[in-house]
């Protein structure tokens, strides 16, 4: 087993090419995402082609940094052989299909994707399943403000087409010098996967496991019914794996995937316990109770967050909600198309 380079960067999104482990390498893309500030690209160097984990946003400034990153490792774009995509959310997805285009790169995604993939049609906006879901969260207001929110410039003809071929649960990537292991773990969205090299000692973990914030659940064209209940059973299939270096999307690489994992599975368990305490009293939808309780590391009202925060806040809660009825702390009554909780008797 070689021995990775836990990295403890001052600014973890500092443009260039980092190194991780022997023959792989982290290039941080920026984003235009406030809240976001770069994704990470991972770079597998193999005689037979690089291999690369996840793509960044397609925007010219992306491009040219991937470009410049590689260059400093002494590759161009036309030497990545093959794109491996955790999820299908731009930032990850989109650069890979435009990288096809000029040079024919091959694209492989978790078949879990395909549902989503097939769906998306901005005709119809950016977030309509997720309209539906707010109003069924008793959120009106704030479904309409989601309909009427602009497509912005960086979200107008982005790449969102089909892969050339999918990855599938377990299945094993034979490359010359390694080998990477598939694992579904839906929840982020429905088709996330993470990929995990046992020799190396690497995971590979997406948007699934973050060291600084827990990913949003269900964001995406067709969401799954259940998405926190696939989520945690999701982190505790990667929890019951050997520990190995933390390969996040998004922040700094860290020495613990298990620490990471406990952390969020404590997180989990205490909003789920937060969400049961307001129905207790007296917060039966998922607005009212996203409404009631504090966000952020700042302890900010939800009236505080930007429109979008605010639909992913109470989308989050309405997930939580589920897995207490699911546990049978709660009970849930849909009613003309607003679903209400109440504590079990």
């Amino acid at each position: 087993m070689t021995t990775p380079v836990v990295e403890q960067p001052t600014d973890w999104a500092e443009p260039g090419a980092h190194p991780v482990a022997p023959g792989v390498h982290r290039i941080p893309l920026a984003l235009p995402i406030p809240s976001l500030h770069a994704v990470n690209v991972y770079v597998i160097e193999d005689p037979d082609g690089l291999v690369v984990v996840d793509s960044g946003w397609a925007m010219p400034d992306s491009r040219a940094a991937l470009e410049s990153g590689l260059r400093a490792l002494g590759h161009g774009l036309d030497d990545v052989a093959q794109f491996l995509v955790t999820h299908a959310h731009w930032d990850h997805y989109s650069q890979a299909l435009a990288l096809r285009e000029s040079f024919g790169t091959r694209v492989r995604i978790g078949r879990g994707e395909r549902s989503s993939i097939e769906a998306f049609d901005t005709r119809k906006g950016l977030h309509p399943r997720q309209v539906e879901m707010l109003r069924r969260c008793g959120a009106e207001t704030l479904a309409e403000e989601i309909v009427g929110t602009p497509i912005s410039a960086s979200e107008r003809n982005v790449p969102h087409s089909m892969p050339d071929a999918w990855l599938d649960d377990r299945e094993r990537i034979g490359l010359t010098r390694r080998t990477l292991e598939v694992f579904a773990t839906p929840g982020h969205t429905r088709g996330h996967i993470v990929l995990r090299d046992a020799d190396a000692g690497l995971l590979f973990a997406g948007d699934h496991v973050l060291p600084h914030i827990s990913p949003s659940i269900g964001l995406e064209t067709e969401p799954e019914p259940k998405p926190l209940r696939s989520y945690l059973a999701s982190l505790h299939l990667v929890r019951a794996m050997p520990d190995t270096l933390l390969l996040p999307a998004h922040g700094p690489v860290t020495a613990s995937t298990h620490t990471r994992i406990d952390e969020l599975l404590d997180h989990h368990a205490a909003r789920l316990d937060a969400a049961a305490e307001q129905v207790r009293a007296g917060h039966s939808t998922a607005f009212e109770v996203a409404a009631a309780m504090p966000w952020t590391r700042r302890r900010r009202t939800l009236a505080d967050l930007d429109t979008f925060s605010q639909m992913l806040a109470v989308l989050e809660i309405e997930a939580h909600l589920d897995v207490l009825a699911d546990r049978d702390v709660l009970d849930a009554h849909d009613e003309s198309g607003v679903r209400s909780y109440a504590v079990r008797a």
